[in-house]
């Protein structure tokens, strides 16, 4: 069997890894990345004379997928977590505590908001309200929450914390996919606060002193450098700067078409995985399982950037100022251009041992459907979030010594209500085509954790297809 992996990220990576550590790897992998470096959203960058994360910065730790995957690649001692947890909401003009016991928002304490919500917001989501008919199927998490628990839980606690992980609107984003346990809950007519109660009382039970996220001292962009070092030592073929244009059936396996139109290169493998985001696997899956392709084509994506502050270490200290917690989160209602930002600094210790005279920090910019914020230059951006972030903590912020903007167009595919259905009919269409396989974000979750598992996955039914195959062979 030869493999062509479509897509160097942290998915068609990972695929490629398991695929070579299977009892029977193939006898042949490669991996076609369009862009000029592998990672995905996980990459690197120089920020006043040190690299630090421009894109993803931390990782479900609860999961086991990612820890597992980064002890495998050599990194397990690199792993790390936060110093510091505590992160605010800026809303109404001040940072509130973001409470601890949440469930994607919902909290588990109706006391614990009282502030950030308003006292009659508060008594309004005590009043828990049926849903006005049984809920069979999947519902917009928004759309839900604001029903039962009134609007401002959802607009002040639930968009903040789904905007930071999918840029999505949460009136628009699929319960079942996003929030998976509160719509088992919400599908046996449960209590959303109970649900909230039950999963900090789990989580105070089970992981007694851990913490729910983790890292990678140095960056979590070092993970696929790391892969794509061992997947070559291993033999493994990884091409950037390599655009698929087409793929093909042919008797031997696929063909896969690329470069530019007048001067095109040909690849050619019995067997194929699609690790890229849903635009492109539309594209390419077009000929081959037409079904597949417009569902994956109509899936839309948001775009976001990430800017990153390097600030004068001295000048906070000469004045006094102190950058609180972790960082913060803005609702959307806010009307700020800004939907968040971390004090890297403080939020992991490598980061903040990196240099003695520099803060760092980042804010990120872009929910879906708001267009408008990013089509401005990148100074704009970073005075937008040194302003900002300034009116937040209460100071001007110090000077900043260096930035860095990273644009990712398209990034975060967007999870609308019937998302899981339509994936299940996508990989049931894509079954029916021996030798193909798809992973990625776009199906089962946007987080790294997730994003293995599918990668893994995909490989496994891979390998066992093939094996089935060898089995029937007289």
């Amino acid at each position: 069997m030869t493999v062509i992996v479509v897509g160097a990220g942290i998915a068609g990576l990972t695929a490629a890894w398991h695929l070579l550590a299977s009892g029977t790897p193939p006898t042949d992998i490669t991996v076609l990345e369009s862009s000029n470096r592998v990672g995905g959203k996980l990459a690197l960058a120089e920020v006043a004379g040190s690299r630090l994360d421009v894109g993803a910065e931390s990782m479900l730790a609860v999961r086991p997928e990612a820890p597992e995957l980064v002890r495998e690649v050599g990194l397990g001692d690199a792993l790390t977590t936060p110093a510091t947890t505590s992160a605010s909401v800026w809303s109404r003009d001040r940072l509130w505590p973001l409470p601890t016991g949440t469930l994607m928002g919902v909290p588990a304490d109706p006391e614990a908001v009282r502030g950030l919500l308003t006292d009659e917001e508060v008594d309004r989501l005590r009043d828990e309200r049926p849903w006005p008919v049984e809920l069979s199927g999947d519902v917009a998490v928004g759309e839900y929450l604001a029903a039962r628990l009134g609007d401002a839980v959802v607009d002040r606690l639930v968009e903040p914390l789904l905007g930071g992980v999918y840029a999505a609107q949460a009136r628009q984003l699929s319960m079942a996919a996003s929030v998976p346990a509160l719509h088992t809950a919400a599908l046996r007519g449960e209590s959303m606060l109970g649900a909230a109660q039950a999963a900090a009382a789990a989580r105070a039970g089970t992981r007694a002193g851990a913490g729910a996220f983790c890292g990678i001292v140095g960056g979590l962009g070092r993970l696929p450098e790391q892969l794509q070092d061992s997947l070559r030592a291993a033999g493994v073929r990884i091409e950037t700067g390599v655009t698929v244009r087409e793929l093909a059936r042919t008797q031997a396996g696929w063909r896969l078409t690329c470069g530019p139109v007048p001067s095109p290169s040909v690849h050619e493998a019995t067997s194929v995985i699609l690790a890229v985001p849903p635009p492109s696997a539309g594209r390419l899956l077009a000929g081959v399982a037409p079904a597949a392709a417009a569902t994956m084509a109509g899936i839309e994506v948001a775009s976001m950037a990430v800017i990153t502050l390097a600030v004068d270490r001295r000048a906070l200290d000469a004045a006094g100022h102190v950058l609180p917690g972790s960082g913060f989160l803005v609702p959307a209602t806010d009307a700020r251009t800004i939907k968040a930002s971390t004090f890297s600094s403080n939020k992991w210790s490598w980061v903040g041992d990196l240099r003695d005279d520099v803060v760092f920090l980042r804010a990120s910019v872009g929910r879906a459907g708001e267009v408008a914020p990013l089509q401005v230059s990148d100074e704009e951006l970073v005075d937008v979030a040194v302003r900002e972030v300034g009116q937040a903590v209460g100071f001007p912020l110090a000077p900043v010594v260096d930035s860095h903007v990273q644009r990712w167009g398209g990034g975060l595919p967007q999870y609308a209500v019937g998302h899981l259905e339509r994936i299940a009919a996508v990989e049931a269409a894509i079954e029916g085509v021996p030798g193909l396989e798809v992973c990625g974000a776009a199906y089962r979750g946007v987080g790294i954790p997730a994003v293995i598992a599918s990668a893994r996955a995909a490989a496994d039914r891979l390998q066992a297809s093939r094996s089935s195959e060898e089995r029937s062979v007289p």
